[in-house]
Parts: structure tokens; C-alpha cells; sequence
């Protein structure tokens, strides 16, 4: 893991593609810019872990609950 220290107004470059700006920031929270390619996927982690929690969840559920489920719509 890289940690780097930035102040507002500063970026970091990644892959020649990607930028990061410090908007702003706050005593225990930072606001940030990220100008990336569309095809470049940006998910908040949390967003990320609840994906694959709902995707564990999904395999586990039995075949037969599903297709009931899928008939209710």
C-alpha cells in the first residue's frame, strides 16, 4: 500500500489515465475528485463489499427458492 500526503488543491496521477484531486477536506473526512476513463469501474468499498456479500448470499440460496422468487414478479 502507498500512502502519500496531499493538501488541497493537489492531485496524484495513476496509470497516465487516472487523476485524483483533494477537494476538500475536514477533521475526519476528505472530499475527492477522480477523473477517470468511463470504462474504469469507481465503487466506494462499501459498496463493493456489500456486492460480493449479496453475491455469496445468492449462491447459497437454494435453486428452487429463487425460481419461486423469480415467479412472484
Amino acid at each position: 500500500m502507498l500512502i502519500l500526503q496531499r493538501k488541497k488543491g493537489e492531485s496524484l496521477s495513476i496509470n497516465n489515465n487516472i487523476t485524483l484531486t483533494v477537494v476538500d477536506t475536514g477533521t475526519d473526512w476528505v472530499k475527492l475528485a477522480i477523473d477517470a476513463p468511463k470504462e474504469v469501474p469507481i465503487l466506494r468499498s462499501e459498496l463493493k463489499e456489500a456486492a460480493a456479500e449479496n453475491k455469496k448470499a445468492s449462491e447459497a440460496a437454494p435453486k428452487k427458492v429463487l425460481d419461486e422468487l423469480l415467479k412472484k414478479k
